[in-house]
């Protein structure tokens, strides 16, 4: 009876989900040389190459495919085996995720989570960077995702977010109007950043929608009722970037930044799953435009 290596299933199963040797050795805080060798320790005992190789990719191969959905309920099961004998059988874990910051990632990002820890109760709270940044620093939450404000340097970089003006094609501004702003509050750090900048240029502005939070600004401009600031990549749905043809002024990039003070083990192996879906939903598009459209390429 062949006995599997829980350790050695578990990371072929990260390789399949993320895609990537390199990404699965930093989630599992690992080098790729230790994963190589546990996958082949795994196919050994199975009796199967899981992966196919090339010296530029790697794909799985049909036994690999089918042994993946197996693989993840073997792994289900034991987390559910170890909660079961732990005497914290819940634990929690408060995260924050600036309204600027969170986008499509966010699922696959508490999907993760559960996966990595299914005993772990994931409590999630979407504000402003500023916010969520006095919320951390009086212990409300353990960590917070946020886009780095002022000079404070501390956290770990995830990724570089890029923000510009958005309104619906059929958005009327005539050049000396106040410009129409919805603002989800005024301790905004990005609605600051960007009435700073208009008033740098001269463009004069009046508040609409203000304080009735990111998700009605956002359905605000949706209705081309207004124009306001959006990270690239969370404009809402029908709308389009409108600074060349208003003559609005660029603004500045942001750190997306990860705070976090926890130190056990536990925890720390939390956060790594955190960073690891995070900054991989931010390398997709680059990605996306570089791949194949083959589903089952996985990347070196």
């Amino acid at each position: 009876m062949t006995t599997l290596d829980i350790d050695a299933v578990k990371t072929f199963v990260t390789i399949a989900e993320l895609k990537s040797f390199t990404r699965a050795a930093e989630a599992l805080g690992t080098t790729q040389g230790a994963i190589s060798v546990k996958l082949k320790r795994l196919e050994s005992h199975v009796g199967h190459r899981l992966i196919e190789r090339t010296p530029r990719l790697v794909r799985l191969s049909a036994q690999g495919a089918a042994f993946l959905a197996p693989a993840r309920e073997l792994l289900a099961a034991h987390d559910r085996a170890i909660a079961g004998l732990s005497s914290a059988r819940l634990r929690r874990f408060s995260l924050g995720i600036a309204t600027h910051v969170g986008g499509a990632e966010v699922p696959t990002l508490l999907a993760r989570l559960h996966a990595h820890d299914p005993a772990l109760t994931i409590e999630v709270r979407l504000e402003d960077s500023r916010d969520l940044l006095e919320a951390f620093d009086r212990g409300d939450v353990d960590a917070a995702i946020i886009r780095r404000e002022d000079d404070r340097r501390d956290g770990e970089m995830l990724a570089t977010d890029h923000y510009g003006w958005f309104a619906t094609p059929d958005f009327v501004h005539r050049v000396g109007e106040p410009l129409r702003l919805a603002a989800p509050s005024p301790s905004c750090g990005v609605l600051n950043i960007a009435t700073r900048a208009l008033a740098a240029a001269g463009i004069p502005w009046t508040e609409s929608f203000l304080g009735c939070g990111s998700f009605a600004v956002a359905d605000a401009v949706a209705a081309g009722l207004a124009t306001s600031v959006f990270s690239c990549r969370l404009a809402p749905a029908g709308t389009i970037e409108v600074s060349r043809r208003f003559g609005l002024p660029s603004l500045p990039p942001s750190e997306i930044v990860l705070l976090s003070a926890l130190s056990d083990a536990k925890s720390r192996a939390a956060l790594k799953t955190i960073v690891s879906a995070f900054r991989e939903h931010h390398r997709l598009p680059a990605e996306r435009t570089a791949r194949s459209s083959s589903t089952e390429v996985l990347e070196v």
